[in-house]
């Protein structure tokens, strides 16, 4: 994993929410510039506040860590989504996404 990965990640999911550093800061209920220490490479969150960091953008830290995921407040919406659909349903919701996949893949 790159040194600045949670820097960069919490960037991107920052960006990706339209919200500022200095909001993101006092949401979490820190100093104004907090996140701008960590992004700017200067400081780390403790595990506490990182964990707070999940919570914030409403994701796991698993969902926090895979860098392969760009929206993942989105692919959690599918999954939360999708527990409600009967069985049938998730079929043709998986059918459909791999017919779109085949499509995106040619």
């Amino acid at each position: 994993m790159d040194e600045n990965f949670i820097a960069n990640r919490i960037t991107a999911l920052r960006i990706k929410k339209n919200i500022s550093e200095y909001r993101m800061s006092l949401e979490l209920g820190q100093s104004k510039s907090y996140v701008q220490g960590i992004t700017s490479g200067k400081a780390l969150p403790s595990v506490k506040q990182l964990f707070n960091i999940f919570d914030y953008f409403e994701i796991s830290p698993s969902e926090f860590f895979d860098d392969e995921t760009d929206d993942p407040q989105r692919i959690h919406e599918i999954v939360a989504l999708t527990k409600q659909l009967p069985s049938e349903d998730i079929d043709r919701v998986i059918d459909l996404m791999k017919r779109i996949k085949d499509l995106n893949n040619k």
